[in-house]
């Protein structure tokens, strides 16, 4: 009867002591330096989200909101800002083109900063002008959205979400910023939650020291 009474207490006993072990194997685990848990260093050291090294930014040739032609190409040797927007999009794109305002005016060394239009329809030579005028980015920035017929290739190759495409308030979330180096890859991404004014501009001048 007494080594009865004693086999539930041991058996209590050795499950707790497994559990002790698997617990402490975790907590070392999660603080030593073999942790799968992502850090800092694991995006080479970007505020944003970083693109696969070598990844060659899709080229592309189109008309400003002057009726310049812009072309990717252009700019190889510098940092390069790119964004697909919509002149009608609020607050979504009102906030990005902000964001991207606050870091111009903390970098040094100016960036070309380049927005593609989602919505050529829209997106009109004035209507731009009014939008960038809006958020205080009148002469630094180059609203791109012309000839239609080459956008939608374009969308294709940065992976947008079109509001046609995927409907406006899908489009909204997705909204992103890219940065392109100056070699022409593409680099950096940024979520509307990862973009502030700090984090993008961290990150051009890291381009920046490149080369």
């Amino acid at each position: 009867m007494r080594s009865r009474h004693w086999s539930i207490p041991l058996a209590f006993a050795t499950a707790l002591a497994v559990v002790i072990v698997v617990a402490a194997l975790i907590a070392g685990g999660s603080g030593g330096g073999g942790s799968s848990v992502s850090t800092p260093t694991s995006s080479g050291g970007f505020d944003g989200a970083p693109f696969p090294p070598g990844l060659a930014a899709p080229g592309f040739a189109l008309t400003d909101q002057y009726g310049r032609r812009t072309s990717l190409g252009d700019y190889r040797g510098e940092v390069v800002m790119l964004a697909f927007l919509d002149s009608h999009c609020a607050p979504a794109c009102v906030l990005i083109a902000q964001q991207i305002r606050g870091a111009l005016d903390e970098l040094q060394r100016a960036v070309p900063v380049l927005f593609i239009s989602v919505d050529p329809a829209l997106d009109t030579p004035a209507s731009a002008a009014r939008f960038l005028a809006a958020v205080s980015l009148g002469g630094r920035v180059r609203y791109l959205a012309a000839p239609r017929a080459a956008l939608p290739v374009l969308w294709r190759a940065y992976r947008i979400a079109t509001p046609v495409a995927a409907g406006r308030a899908a489009f909204e979330r997705a909204a992103s910023v890219f940065l392109i180096d100056a070699s022409g890859n593409e680099r950096v991404i940024y979520q509307q939650e990862q973009l502030t004014p700090e984090s993008l501009a961290h990150d051009v001048r890291k381009l920046q020291d490149e080369g």
